[in-house]
This record gives structure tokens, C-alpha cells and sequence, in this order.
């Protein structure tokens, strides 16, 4: 996301930013990554011997801002960039006070991020990338409203803050690693490509709750197309948010019993 999962046609914050005919991306809350016949590939190009994070730089010596913990992306052309790009940014739908929305980074900045971290990129393709990167946060906002709104289906929610951390797997990334070293046929041996947090407020009670996020790759589609997985989950840092864990893995498990059980038995007449 800026400071404050194609084609550019503009589109109402509320909307996802990316025509679906040229580029697919799919989320999941609360459950296993998906599994992966392939090995899972951060969006955005780099070398093999950085750790995979989001091109948006999160932490370093720079003045960061308390907010996001980014530091001010420029606006200006990098050193032998070879194209314009464009320096508008869009606003996305998720609220960051009583009166404002979050703003994404334009392309300019967000190559700029890309060039400071000595990743080679075709101009030509951060559009594209701002896309799926605005897109994939817009539905990582979906599934956290959703899991409020099984508290509260009135509250009002603002997302206050959020921090980038890259390379720091959580506890249930770990676990799901583990599970994939062991049984390598049936889950997903690779870890997510990025993870966030992000902390969210209640404003009718002022109460501030964390999520986890993380960013996982999947196989393409036939058509090329990208997909990815979103496993976003509040953080167990209060009994609040351990019932609503528990509450959620108890009806994905009645859920998968009433889809499984038999309907009936046929008997001889």
C-alpha cells in the first residue's frame, strides 16, 4: 500500500482495480495456502538471493513514517529510467480516518522503490504491478472485513497503521512449511512471498486489533495469468481475537463435516 492480485481503465475506489478477463487473482481467509505443483514466485522480479518481500520498503535508516513505516517515495524519474511513467495515484477503499481513504503509489514511485532495492524492471511493466499490488490489497481489506463483521455487522473500521515485514514468517506460515517438508504430496512447500500486518480500529469502542497477512503465490492459470493466495487471520494477541480463531476453525470444520456426510442409505424394497 502507498503512504498515506490487465488494463487501466479507471475505476471507483470501492472497485477492484483489474480487468478480470486479463488478470485472475483469487484470496482465502483463514484456511491452508493452496497447494502448489510449482515453486511459489513473488510478483515482482528480483534475484535469487534476496529474501522475497514487497518492493515497497518498509524499514531501513531512512525517516519512516509512524503510519506505514515507509519512507517518502519520489516522484521523480530514476537515473537511466528510459520511460515516463505516471506519477497519479489512486485512492483505495479502505479508510484511514473519519475522513480520508489510503492512498496507493503512483508507477513513478513505485519503481523508484524497485531501483532502490537493485531490482531490474521493464518499465513497461509497473503498471501492471501497481495493479496487482493495489488489487491484492484491496481483497486483503475484504477478508478483514469480513471476519469483523461476524462481531459487529455495524462497526465502523479504519485500518490505522500497517508495517511490511518481509522474511518474518509467522507462526502459522512455519507450521504450514513444516507440514509441507513432512507431507511435501499434500501441502505447499514454499513460503509466502511477503506478509504484513496490519492494525485495524474499531471506532465505536476504540479498540485496535491486529492481522496477519500473508501473500502466497500459486500456479498460473492456462492463460498465463496470475494467482495468488491471501491467508488473512487476526493476530492471537488477545482473548478476543483467540475466540475468533477458534470460532472460525470451528465452522470450517462443521461446514467441511455437512458437506461430507452421507445424505442417506438406499435400502432393497
Amino acid at each position: 500500500m502507498g503512504q498515506a492480485t490487465s488494463h487501466s481503465a479507471q475505476a471507483s475506489p470501492a472497485s477492484c482495480p483489474v480487468d478480470h478477463t486479463a488478470l485472475k487473482a483469487k484470496a482465502s481467509a483463514g484456511q491452508c495456502p493452496i497447494q502448489h505443483d510449482k515453486p511459489a514466485q513473488c510478483p515482482i522480479p528480483h534475484d535469487t538471493t534476496a529474501p522475497a518481500q514487497c518492493p515497497i520498503g518498509h524499514e531501513g535508516a531512512e525517516t519512516l513514517n509512524p503510519l506505514n513505516q515507509m519512507p517518502t517515495l519520489s516522484q521523480a524519474p530514476a537515473a537511466h529510467q528510459l520511460a515516463a511513467l505516471p506519477t497519479d495515484r489512486s485512492t483505495s477503499s479502505i479508510p484511514r480516518d473519519e475522513a480520508s481513504r489510503w492512498e496507493y503509489p503512483s508507477p513513478q514511485q513505485f519503481y523508484n522503490a524497485l531501483v532502490r532495492k537493485g531490482w531490474e524492471t521493464p518499465e513497461e511493466h509497473v503498471e501492471t504491478m501497481v495493479q496487482i499490488h493495489n488489487f491484492l490489497n484491496e481483497q486483503a481489506w475484504l477478508e478483514i472485513v469480513k471476519w469483523e463483521r461476524k462481531e459487529n455487522p455495524s462497526e465502523d473500521l479504519q485500518l490505522t497503521r500497517f508495517r511490511g515485514r518481509p522474511g518474518e514468517l509467522s507462526p502459522k506460515a512455519r507450521f504450514w512449511l513444516v507440514a509441507g517438508w513432512l507431507l511435501p504430496s499434500r501441502f505447499n512447500t514454499e513460503p509466502p512471498f511477503d506478509r504484513h500486518d496490519w492494525i485495524v480500529r474499531r471506532r465505536s469502542t476504540g479498540e485496535e486489533v491486529r492481522y496477519v497477512i500473508d501473500y502466497y503465490s500459486a500456479p498460473p492459470e492456462p492463460d498465463g495469468s496470475p494467482v495468488f493466495s491471501l491467508d488473512v487471520r487476526p493476530a492471537i494477541d488477545s482473548v478476543g481475537s483467540v475466540k475468533q480463531r477458534i470460532a472460525a476453525a470451528t465452522e470450517e470444520a462443521w461446514s467441511s463435516f455437512r458437506e461430507n456426510k452421507p445424505t442417506g442409505v438406499a435400502r432393497d424394497s
